[in-house]
């Protein structure tokens, strides 16, 4: 163990995932998560249910991960916790923690936004990924979140588009709903589209202004066209399941491509990271590399583990954070909305 590391312990509960990592400086040396499958029955995340897992699994989830990382808490430099966006009652519970903790122990306490820690995932040192170079554009694509930011240090960022209404992950998993796939459904649609045919259906791509996405119109064109073709033919959907997958996939890549490249064109940043959960679509990450050769980008794509929620990233942004000693103390406040 050195005497010039820094050990951050992050805590990550914005949904429906128990987090905890301990890094050591920019290096993870534990990231622990506790999912919680109760959610799959109601086709979707219960708050209220999701609070109450929380709860239950933050002890266990912290304790581990400190012992995996092969330190105590006494060796911790900082606490880093998770103060927004997400569900108000999950990030209560994880808030609560850390500011307990931090106080116990006496070390400072670092609140993080969980958007943030999607797009600085990549300065994680990790072995075989490469970390962008500023400026660079960052693509943040998950359940509740899609949007175009443009990275010009740590804590210099621009969102220069966003969904003005659905989140592509949305669209993933709605889309999987309307063809009866079970919560969540976005990994299936992947999971199908790549035995099917991308051009077998055509949809109709949203006119959206500048750099701002929209998917609502998108999901109701392809709810109205199951719809009528199941009225044709009952079996619609079972005989046409990986045409249909590979289609809507391929319309999603195509809207948020066409966004990508006309970000590219507007600052003439040719550095492409992507993250969020849906950033682990392997149709995403193909077009990613195949734009490498395509237009001449240098794209980063995260580890899978980094993909969805976890604490790791939190951890990432606690590290930054706590060199600038830019720290929070015991009044900030959890935040469902918030901004860069």
């Amino acid at each position: 163990m050195s005497s010039n590391s820094t050990y951050i312990l992050a805590i990550e509960s914005s949904c429906d995932d128990t987090s905890a990592a301990v890094l050591e400086n920019n290096k993870v040396l534990s990231n622990v998560v506790a999912r919680q499958e109760v959610h799959e029955q109601y086709g979707g995340v219960v708050p209220e249910l999701a609070s109450r897992a929380h709860q239950q699994n933050i002890v266990p989830v912290v304790d581990i991960a400190i012992k995996k990382a092969g330190i105590t808490k006494q060796d911790l430099s900082a606490i880093a916790f998770t103060q927004g966006p997400g569900l108000m009652g999950s990030l209560l519970v994880g808030g609560s923690f850390a500011k307990s903790l931090s106080l116990a122990l006496d070390i400072p306490l670092v609140a993080v936004n969980h958007m943030h820690a999607h797009i600085l995932c990549h300065f994680i040192d990790e072995a075989g990924f490469d970390k962008p170079t500023f400026p660079f554009l960052a693509l943040t694509i998950s359940g509740g979140h899609t949007q175009i930011v443009q990275v010009n240090s740590f804590f210099d960022l621009k969102v220069l588009g966003e969904t003005t209404d659905d989140a592509v992950g949305e669209a993933f998993d709605k889309s999987a709903k309307i063809l009866g796939f079970p919560y969540p459904g976005g990994p299936l649609i992947d999971k199908y589209a790549k035995e099917g045919n991308p051009k077998a259906f055509a949809f109709t791509k949203p006119k959206v202004d500048g750099l701002n996405f929209s998917f609502s119109g998108l999901k109701t064109q392809i709810l109205y066209f199951i719809q009528k073709q199941v009225k044709e033919n009952p079996n619609f959907i079972e005989e046409n399941k990986a045409d249909i997958c590979a289609s809507i996939q391929h319309t999603i890549i195509n809207i948020l491509m066409d966004k990508l490249k006309l970000a590219v064109k507007q600052t003439g940043i040719k550095q492409i990271a992507i993250g969020g959960g849906v950033s682990a679509n392997s149709g995403i990450r193909q077009t990613l590399k195949d734009a490498e050769t395509k237009y001449k980008w240098k794209c980063f794509v995260p580890k899978f583990e980094y993909t969805t929620d976890n604490a790791a990233m939190i951890g990432i942004v606690g590290y930054y954070r706590f060199k600038e000693e830019i720290f929070a103390d015991s009044s900030v406040v959890s935040k469902a909305r918030i901004e860069f």
